[in-house]
């Protein structure tokens, strides 16, 4: 067995079974594998579910709790074994995490249940718990193998059985007792344990969180806060998630899951507010309106990520993030399908005069023609910016039957029969219809402009998909006055209300060749719930790994998984000489490195050294005094 310290001895670990060590309650699990088939299956389960919560409760007794779900079961020795199987699938995710805390003190966890043993000695076996450890019930049976009945001598088979079975043991030193139930509770109010953590992983009940000692959300928590050895740096319960701008519902439920605290805020935030609410936060998810300034960071005292639920990042200060260490995400490629859908559309709706009609048939105006109403198949696409939209839309344009040509400052590889063309004016003068689809860079401010829309062809239309403060609003709408543009679709403005209850306020109100959309390119099921994955997905990766693939403002590293080492994190200034004074600590402390991973850009610099597990806290002191350090923080 692993020797440990004689302090750690003196501490010993009570663990409830169902719904603390297990994500489940094995009764519930074995009545599912009993009633396989059976009619009255949900409804009998409904019943158990029932008496179980009775029973925790303390509003019947244990006793009754346990006869009661028994009768209703009926169950087979038989169905045991399928039961143990499928329980070893079931242990609480931050205890199965842990696992090297159990080999480490093992003949210092205790399980103490109202469960049977046939079940659990065989789950907790893995975890290093023996035979001798577990208390619990005890099923009887019939020469056929019939679980007819269970011990009820046995302390646990009543209520008050736990704290009874834990004097019996006459352990000397402090205990603690983790449990979600009041019978788990009763061990410290009868004065035989120390503490009690009320265990809130998988269940929460309320009428035992005022009494505990602690509410734990995971066995890390409980680690953490008794400075024990644990398998990650920081317990997740304690990394709070902000989510703004009603960001789809599967993004909060990933971070949920992933067992962080989220706080949800259906609209935009003001700087002036984000100051305030940013405070403890770890991760921020917004859309295009909440914007993440330099003065918002003064106040980010424990932020680590932001996530832009959208393509562009404008709304950030992407540098002031990287001088503070913090990395940003975005979801480049989730939305560009709806986003081309909606352009395809709008043209196609522009080009057939539809907007005009259909206002005139809601004034009661009938007035079938074809003037000016045209195919677009043949007609000549000019796209601004031949990104990921633009490709994309190209190919489907051209799978229309137009003839696409585009202009972009940065050399592109051409799709299709798409033409590049050698300056925006030669785009201009060719195209039937324009489609801007820049980035949200600075230098972009008001680039379609008086001049461009001259250029244009008479008659031709106009579609802005792409930022709002790219256009001049103003010379656009004189431009669809004057009848020199046929119609324009514009879905983002130069100042976008903050909530759908703020008035949209434009001087493209009101002219009938004008298609206006709320900003909803991107706004369609899919593609919302296309990012709710992919943003979190990139945001858990670099909290778990370290990994910075797909970072905006963070130099890309994508890192193998780690095994047998401590992976340690370590952002600075871009100056020489950093990573040997990295290596100079490492090396001053005997440390082996593992394997050591660099990458910078323009301002910073970002290491990843994974080391032996054996190393000195004086180690970590001296990573964070090295000069130009930004942020430094031990993984695992």
């Amino acid at each position: 067995m692993t020797q440990v310290s004689s302090a750690a001895r003196a501490k010993y670990i009570v663990i409830d079974f169902d719904s603390t060590f297990l994500q489940v309650e094995a009764l519930e699990e074995l009545a599912e594998i009993v009633l396989e088939g059976e009619a009255n299956k949900e409804e009998v389960l409904a019943q158990i579910r029932e008496i179980t919560n009775l029973g925790v409760d303390g509003k019947i007794s244990f006793n009754e709790s346990l006869r009661r779900r028994m009768a209703l079961l009926n169950p087979r020795k038989a169905d045991l074994e399928k039961l143990v199987e499928r329980l070893k699938e079931k242990v609480s995710v931050s205890i199965s995490r842990n696992l090297e805390f159990f080999e480490k003190y093992q003949g210092q966890v205790y399980i103490i249940s109202n469960g049977f043993h046939e079940f659990i000695e065989p789950v907790v076996a893995d975890y290093f718990i023996a035979p001798e450890q577990v208390f619990a019930n005890r099923f009887l049976y019939d020469e056929a193998g019939n679980i007819v009945g269970f011990d009820e001598n046995n302390p646990l088979a009543h209520s008050k059985g736990k704290s009874k079975i834990l004097q019996s043991l006459g352990l000397e030193g402090e205990i603690y007792v983790i449990g979600d139930a009041y019978t788990d509770y009763e061990m410290k109010e009868a004065g035989i344990a120390h503490r009690f953590y009320a265990f809130t992983e998988n269940v929460l009940r309320e009428n035992i969180l005022d009494k505990a000692d602690h509410v734990t959300p995971s066995f890390d928590e409980f680690l953490y806060v008794n400075k024990l050895p644990m398998a990650i740096s920081y317990p997740k319960n304690r990394i709070k998630a902000l989510i703004l701008e009603n960001i789809h519902t599967k993004a909060v439920e990933t971070f949920a899951t992933e067992g962080y605290q989220v706080e949800v805020i259906g609209r935009a935030l003001s700087e002036e507010e984000l100051c305030e609410k940013i405070k403890g936060v770890s991760i921020i998810g917004i859309r295009s309106k909440t914007h993440i300034t330099s003065r918002v960071l003064e106040h980010a005292n424990r932020l680590m990520v932001v996530g832009a639920f959208c393509i562009g990042t404008n709304q950030i200060d992407l540098k002031a993030c990287a001088e503070k260490g913090v990395i940003a995400f975005n979801a480049p490629y989730s939305n560009t399908r709806s986003v081309v859908e909606l352009a395809i559309a709008q043209m196609i709706m522009l080009i057939r005069r539809i907007p005009e009609m259909n206002h005139q048939m809601h004034q009661g105006i009938w007035k079938k023609s074809a003037t000016n109403s045209y195919e677009i198949r043949g007609k000549k696409l000019g796209i601004v910016g031949y990104g990921n939209i633009g490709k994309q839309l190209s190919v489907l344009a051209e799978a229309m039957g137009m003839e696409v040509y585009y202009y972009d400052l940065v050399e592109k590889l051409t799709l299709g029969n798409a033409r590049k063309v050698n300056s925006l004016k030669e785009l201009l003068q060719i195209a039937d219809v324009v489609s801007l689809h820049v980035d949200g860079r600075p230098e972009n401010r008001r680039f379609f402009g008086e001049e461009e829309f001259d250029q244009m062809k008479k008659g031709a239309i106009f579609l802005n998909l792409s930022r709002g403060f790219v256009v001049d609003i103003p010379a656009l709408a004189a431009r669809l006055k004057d009848g020199r543009l046929q119609g324009a679709a514009v879905d983002v403005f130069p100042l976008e209300p903050k909530s759908n209850e703020e008035e949209f306020v434009s001087e493209l109100r009101g002219i009938p060749n004008v298609i206006l959309t709320p900003h909803i390119g991107g706004s369609t099921q899919e593609a919302q719930a296309n990012i709710a994955e992919f943003v979190p997905a990139r945001i858990i990766d670099y909290i778990n790994t370290g990994s910075t693939f797909g970072s905006v403002n963070f130099p890309n590293l994508q890192l193998p998984k780690l095994k047998n080492a401590h992976r340690l994190i370590h952002i600075h200034r871009n100056v020489p000489g950093i990573l040997a004074n990295i290596n100079n600590v490492f090396a001053s402390h005997q440390i082996n490195i593992v394997g050591q991973y660099l990458k910078t850009n323009e301002e910073i610099g970002y290491v990843i050294t994974d080391i032996d597990k054996a190393y000195s806290k004086q180690v970590l002191a001296d990573m964070k005094k090295i000069e130009h350090t930004i942020k430094f923080r031990v993984l695992y």
